[in-house]
């Protein structure tokens, strides 16, 4: 089939112009050039290796010896409106900022980039945010680079500003999973860490 926006391959990286010749990728996950599909399904007797995306853990798995756990939120008031950001990591290091007219998403997406900025080491980042943490358990995000971030509604992806920059780190780093955690439940540090992002929307009033 032919492509309808512009994009890059999933296998050699290369720009996708529109109109191109496109094919789903071996494990349907994104779109190719159509001769890199035919190229990739003759045997060569190499194996091709795909960076495989990160991990997402489930509720119960327990935190690999040696990986911090950092727990992020966003806050809004108004949504859109002044909206402050957060993560905290227990009995370490933490830290939060305000932008004056946002959306919840958007610090959602700011605070988990945020802490992987700073914070060196395997990581953990634990959010009440099914918007971020769905992005990386049905990647989302090999799609949107597929398809040159336009989403599966064939509109521009919101936040890209946000969610490119994020999406490379996590990427480049290799050494992050994710993990979410029900909002207002009672867990200390997801509670903890929503109290300074709302402090944080209040900065700058």
């Amino acid at each position: 089939m032919q492509a309808r926006y512009a994009g890059h391959c999933a296998a050699c990286a290369k720009r996708i112009e529109p109109a191109a010749e496109i094919a789903r990728s071996a494990d349907g996950s994104a779109w190719v050039h159509a001769a890199c599909a035919a190229s990739a399904s003759a045997p060569t007797g190499k194996a091709t290796k795909r960076k495989a995306g990160p991990r997402v853990l489930t509720p119960d798995e327990p935190v690999p010896a040696g990986t911090t756990e950092v727990f992020t939120d966003g806050a809004c008031r108004g949504n859109p409106g002044p909206g402050g950001w957060a993560w905290v990591v227990s009995d370490g290091p933490r830290d939060s900022g305000h932008d004056p007219a946002t959306t919840n998403q958007r610090m959602e997406v700011r605070a988990a980039y945020e802490a992987i900025r700073v914070l060196p080491g395997t990581l953990v980042v634990v959010s009440d945010s099914t918007y971020v943490v769905n992005c990386f358990k049905n990647s989302w995000w090999t799609g949107w680079r597929a398809r040159g971030w336009v989403s599966s509604a064939n509109k521009p992806v919101a936040n890209r500003d946000l969610w490119e920059p994020l999406i490379d780190l996590v990427e480049e780093r290799g050494d992050v999973t994710f993990r979410w955690v029900k909002g207002h439940s009672g867990h200390p540090m997801n509670d903890l860490v929503d109290r300074l992002a709302v402090e944080a929307s209040h900065h700058g009033r």
